[in-house]
């Protein structure tokens, strides 16, 4: 069956705080119709669509396609809207399965049990028209199902991608608390970062915002080296998707334009971001360097400094940072006029600490922990910081 002569409805999560570059980026994808809501983008396109975001979005989380909605006022709505959807027709019972069910303003008492009923919902349809059931498995399912519940309505998804999609499949370790890709990948963009800047990772970690970096630069798909879930479907089209993805490596750049610079102090992440490097085939454009933050000099006459410090929450006593930070201002004031920089934490009180102005403070959520990430342009001399802000 051809699902590609019908415009159908998908949703794109997303890390929050991102949500206008994913829009962005969908409409650069191609896509003019988009809906943005809070954690995601909805989108109307036909089927191979789907699969191009899958395998393009740097930004997306993953990508649901609506199978359904409808109205409801009790879990017997919510079954009776499960039961109606053709299941049959787009997996088989031989695959498991997991439902995900999750809500906002929900009348409903309890969650588990309308991801019982929806379950059971789709089980029965099984039953009525193939004689056999799927099982479940909620560890690593062939098949996910997600409802979302507002007041009043039950809107039901199948997930495309399977695994989310920051696992790009180029992850060989990672040190602790690694960036996610998709987040890596927004601050690269809501930091205006083009392959034509230089760019500077002085904390580089194992090597997330560098990677991502590079495959923008060199247009490298980010799910290229990965699978999707929508490979397990019925309607899956292989020789379509086949081909899709060889375009796409196609159009991958033999040379980055621009130097990507990245170092860390720690020579365990060091050895690990260089084999991540090596791994996706991108070694070559990254000037991969052990060395503290504060020894290094600016590599060109201006570029794009971006540091998420491994700081705070995570690792560090605060009054390690209260040093830490007023040497990190005075080092970008020495050595960095005429650059960007960019700064990704949880703690707010880093601008004040750093002694500089930010001329943005953009709100991101890194999972649950709400962040900042801050721009200070960096001008010779001109930037001491006379009165406090509020954050």
């Amino acid at each position: 069956m051809s699902m590609d002569n019908t415009k159908l409805r998908f949703f794109a999560p997303c890390p929050r705080g991102l949500e206008g570059v994913l829009e962005q980026e969908l409409h650069d994808l191609g896509i003019p119709t988009t809906t943005k809501t809070d954690g995601g983008i909805g989108f109307q396109a036909p089927w191979s669509t789907m699969y191009w975001v899958n395998l393009k979005s740097h930004i997306a989380s993953r990508v649901l396609w609506e199978v359904g909605q409808a109205s409801y006022r009790s879990e017997d709505d919510v079954y009776r809207a499960a039961y109606s959807l053709p299941w049959p027709d787009w997996f088989t019972p031989s695959q498991t399965i997991k439902v995900k069910v999750s809500a906002r303003r929900c009348p409903l008492t309890s969650l588990d049990f309308i991801t019982l009923r929806i379950k059971d919902a789709v089980c029965d349809k099984f039953m009525s028209v193939r004689h056999k059931r799927p099982s479940v498995d909620t560890h690593r399912p062939n098949i996910r199902l997600d409802a979302f519940l507002d007041e009043s309505t039950v809107t039901f998804y199948l997930d495309t991608s399977g695994e989310p999609l920051f696992k790009r499949g180029h992850r060989v370790l990672s040190v602790e608390a690694p960036l996610r890709e998709n987040l890596a990948a927004g601050l690269l963009r809501l930091a205006g970062w083009t392959s034509g800047d230089v760019l500077l990772d002085p904390m580089c970690g194992s090597g997330t915002i560098p990677l991502e970096a590079a495959m923008m630069a060199r247009r490298i798909a980010p799910g290229l080296s990965r699978s999707f879930a929508f490979e397990r479907l019925l309607v899956h089209n292989a020789q379509r998707w086949g081909h899709l993805r060889e375009a796409s490596r196609l159009k991958q750049l033999a040379e980055v334009p621009a130097a990507i610079y990245a170092s860390d102090q720690d020579p365990a992440a060091v050895k690990i971001a260089q084999r991540t490097f090596q791994g996706a085939g991108i070694a070559i454009d990254v000037r991969l360097r052990q060395s503290d933050v504060l020894d290094l000099e600016a590599p060109a006459e201006q570029g794009v400094l971006l540091i998420n410090p491994p700081y705070g929450v995570r690792l560090s006593r605060p009054e390690e940072l209260d040093a830490f930070y007023p040497q990190l201002g005075d080092w970008l004031k020495q050595r960095f006029s005429g650059w960007r920089a960019y700064i990704f934490t949880g703690d707010l009180r880093v601008p004040k600490l750093i002694g500089l102005t930010p001329s943005k403070r953009i709100p991101l959520f890194n999972g649950p922990l709400e962040c900042r990430l801050y721009e200070f342009l960096i001008v010779s001399g001109s930037m001491r910081k006379t009165i406090p802000t509020s954050k």
